[in-house]
């Protein structure tokens, strides 16, 4: 793959810089501090183009990411806009032999992530997804634990999360556009699962129940499933669950509650860890505040693989891994039969 001499001859395109979060202005910021070149930004809304070309003077704006790339020099794109969009955003920026970080899901389905790898292969790029959370804190610390052996060997991951409420008027609460209720945080989730389960998947259970909100969201039939499940089997005998709801008004506070033959660690992706380990018999208990997340290190290693080759942690194959659980979850709900993984 071809790199760069420096991190300033990174030149960075955002596609998308509107949306929630002011996502845009974050990942190009990122980028800048780890000494990339800002160069443009497309956006269809022309008061968003404003705002990008007034957070960063002298940026370059488009109305499309056709157009940025046939006319910005551009050579590192970042694509942030809604799920049912990255296949093909990111198959045109790879063809025009552009690098790509797309944010995540890097698509919706399996065979659309193996086409994209498959570009980025053809054309010498960069393909990555921006699978941030990887350094959440709670993932962070939760990973220290295990490595000490404070629970022994994990043996199932459990999440549970969402609360009572309709979707709203936001394209995430569509299931055409975002692919389904565990398509948005339940990807980060399963990105959690499997730095804790390093172990190849055998087999997906999947599970959802539908209606209820379709007749009170904008969305109508269209709208994201009440409540979704993945299970996971893993080839050592581990488990992962995943319960994503909008029907729940009584969550846990800790959503996250990995498993071992000799304790347990609850965390959450923002709030505090709860550690149990049995250790000579007797049980010890550490309870605080998850550190601070350290997103700054996906670009920081995304940089370092460009300029430097060192190993590029999230890579696209990596990030198919979520994409084929959630997308056969969906496939089993759909058949009502537990499916093998097509892939490790």
């Amino acid at each position: 793959m071809a790199r760069f001499e420096h991190a300033q001859d990174i030149k960075v395109g955002i596609i998308g810089y509107g949306g929630a979060f002011n996502m845009g202005k974050g990942h190009m910021s990122q980028l800048i501090a780890q000494g990339a070149t800002p160069v443009a930004v497309a956006e269809p809304d022309a008061a968003r183009r404003a705002v990008a070309a007034e957070e960063f003077p002298g940026i370059e704006t488009y109305a499309s990411g056709k157009e940025l790339l046939e006319k910005s020099d551009a050579n590192f794109i970042a694509i942030i806009t809604p799920h049912n969009t990255h296949f093909e955003l990111a198959a045109e920026c790879l063809k025009a032999g552009r690098s790509v970080c797309c944010e995540k899901p890097l698509a919706v389905t399996t065979a659309h992530c193996r086409e994209l790898i498959k570009l980025a292969d053809e054309n010498n790029v960069l393909l990555t997804t921006y699978h941030n959370r990887h350094w959440d804190g709670g993932i962070c610390k939760a990973m220290d634990f295990v490595k000490q052996g404070l629970i022994g060997e994990v043996v199932r991951v459990d999440v549970r999360t969402g609360g009572h409420r309709c979707p709203g008027k936001s394209w995430r609460g569509s299931k055409s556009i975002s692919g389904g209720l565990l398509y948005d945080f339940g990807v980060h989730f399963t990105e959690y699962a499997l730095q804790l389960l390093d172990d190849e998947m055998v087999e997906i259970f999947g599970w959802a129940r539908c209606g209820y909100w379709n007749d009170k969201s904008p969305w109508g039939d269209d709208v994201n499933e009440d409540e979704a499940m993945a299970v996971v089997r893993f080839r050592g005998g581990a488990l992962y669950t995943l319960r994503m709801t909008s029907l729940d008004p009584e969550v846990d506070p800790y959503s996250v509650k990995v498993t071992g033959t000799q304790g347990t660690i609850l965390f959450s992706p923002h709030g505090n860890y709860r550690l149990v380990s049995i250790q000579h018999g007797e049980k010890l208990i550490a309870e605080g505040q998850e550190p601070p997340p350290q997103w700054h290190r996906f670009y920081e290693n995304v940089v370092d693989h460009l300029v430097n080759d060192a190993d590029l942690v999230i890579t696209a194959a990596y990030a198919t891994r979520c994409i084929h659980v959630l997308e056969l979850a969906g496939r089993s709900a759909r058949e009502g039969r537990t499916l093998p993984t097509e892939m490790g």
